[in-house]
């Protein structure tokens, strides 16, 4: 099975790149594509609960995307990215998980997987 893993650095400062990284993902997901989508600067912040949702004309909400992918897929936080904003695994969405570099190789190094960075 294809896998795709989609990397997210942008927060609310490019919404439009941060909300087409979550639609691709989350497209992907309700596809029957094993999706990994992680979340890296300032789109760390989107792994919290409570996080403002992001709404752009003719775009389905943050909030309904990220729980696509979710629902359809893994949603990991950096580590580093989790340290540098004193982000512990107890602060976030459930099921999101927190790994670090070498699980993003992995990952992205497999030989079904394709990987798009936002």
């Amino acid at each position: 099975m294809p896998r795709l893993v989609v990397k997210c650095t942008w927060g609310v400062e490019r919404e439009e790149t941060l909300i087409q990284a979550f639609t691709v993902a989350a497209t992907a997901a309700a596809s029957g594509i094993d999706v990994s989508m992680w979340l890296t600067g300032e789109a760390s912040l989107f792994a919290l609960p409570g996080t403002e949702d992001v709404k752009l004309p003719h775009a389905a909400p943050l909030s309904e995307l990220r729980e696509a992918v979710m629902a359809g897929g893994t949603l990991t936080l950096c580590t580093q990215c989790a340290q540098r904003r004193d982000i512990a695994a107890d602060d976030l969405i459930e099921g999101v998980r927190i790994a670090g570099a070498a699980t993003f190789l992995e990952e992205s190094l497999a030989p079904d997987a394709t990987v798009l960075v936002y």
